[in-house]
């Protein structure tokens, strides 16, 4: 088994001639190639914070927006705090330091997102409106500006009403499964807010912003449902994980579907891109969308085969960052594919599947890494 990979590998890898971004993007043809069909494309990352990832990310992303017409950049951060980042990205507003910072997870704070961003920002700018790149954010979760937009547009239409939506404030830094609630009380609330909202908003003058109002306070629904439901990964579509993975996939699908003409990608982890599950048999985001789009979308996960990185031990989030290696056997799929050919390239595994390509090792189970990095490049 472990031959015909190699064999494989070796006749049909292509060689990446660098990492860093802005560089000259001929080696990235053979995926615009694989790409053709496609409207979605998952960009995963084994390791969440890897200054690697990221800087070839960016590469990607400048090749699919430049030259394959990608339009928007979905990412695993706060669908919330996202639309201050895309305003800057399309429009110039704001500070992209700033506004990357709130992205509500600590893995995103780098100087390489910080790089990303600013490179979108230049390449929108002489672009007419309709044809620049957004920018979403696909998690419910850390919704601090939804409570607050949600707050200030009933403050204008129902002063009255206005000081309810404090009851939402436990939403704004709460971990998902942070907060039981078998009787879905806090859900329920979320979701009268967001009735009267959307009653106010029919009622209100263009000025008040009603469809951003309305946005925000189901992206609030949406969040208490993450933060009331069980942590337990077996509780299969009833748990928190699998909501989660659904949310971002109804995120995805909604860019797509709204817009015949879109072509999305998504930054996410290797775990949630991949097309079958993780954690004990949660369907993953991607999976949602194989079975949505079939081969509209594809998986394009990032591995390394050696070398270190930090990451803290299972659930302990205050305990001090663990070193943590790669490339010391070949017992992870990372180290096989290492193994099999030097440097950095790219593979189409798709294309293995076809009876001339057939290689069993692609059906049989593989072990491989999954962290949150400590990024080196924190800001």
């Amino acid at each position: 088994m472990a031959d015909d990979m190699a064999r494989w590998l070796n006749e049909h890898a292509k060689p990446l001639s660098t990492l860093t971004p802005g560089a000259p993007l001929e080696d990235l043809k053979p995926l615009g190639e694989a790409l053709r069909g496609t409207r979605i494309v998952g960009l995963g990352e084994s390791t969440h914070g890897t200054g690697e990832f990221f800087r070839l990310k960016h590469r990607i992303v400048e090749f699919l927006v430049r030259e394959e017409g990608f339009t928007t950049l979905a990412m695993e951060a706060s669908q919330s705090a996202a639309r201050a980042l895309d305003a800057y990205i399309r429009y110039g507003t704001g500070n992209p330091e700033r506004l990357v910072s709130r992205l509500g997870f600590w893995t995103w704070r780098t100087r390489e997102m910080v790089d990303l961003v600013e490179w979108l920002r230049a390449h929108n700018r002489d672009l007419p409106v309709e044809r620049r790149t957004r920018f979403v954010g696909t998690d419910p979760q850390r919704c601090t500006d939804s409570v607050e937009a949600v707050t200030a547009f009933l403050r204008r239409t129902a002063p009255d009403q206005a000081e309810h939506v404090r009851a939402m404030d436990v939403l704004a830094q709460a971990r998902p499964a942070s907060l039981p609630d078998p009787d879905k009380a806090l859900m329920r609330r979320a979701q009268e807010i967001a009735h009267l909202v959307a009653d106010r908003g029919q009622q209100s003058n263009p000025d008040d912003d009603a469809d951003e109002a309305l946005e925000h306070a189901r992206i609030l629904v949406r969040a208490a449902d993450l933060v009331t439901r069980p942590l337990d990964a077996s509780a299969g579509e009833d748990g928190v994980y699998a909501a989660r993975d659904r949310y971002m996939a109804e995120a995805v699908a909604q860019l797509v579907d709204d817009n015949p003409e879109a072509r999305v990608m998504v930054w996410a982890h290797n775990g949630h891109i991949a097309k079958s599950t993780y954690a004990e048999q949660v369907p993953a985001l991607g999976s949602r969308l194989r079975d949505r789009y079939g081969d509209a979308y594809y998986a394009l996960a990032l591995l390394f085969g050696k070398g270190s990185f930090l990451a803290r031990r299972g659930d302990d989030f205050q305990g001090p960052p663990v070193r943590h290696r790669i490339g010391t056997g070949l017992r992870s799929l990372e180290a096989r594919l290492a193994d099999a050919v030097s440097g950095d390239y790219y593979a189409d595994l798709r294309a293995a599947v076809s009876p001339a390509g057939a290689a069993p090792w692609l059906h049989a189970p593989h072990a491989q890494r999954g962290a949150r990095c400590w990024p080196p490049g924190t800001m």
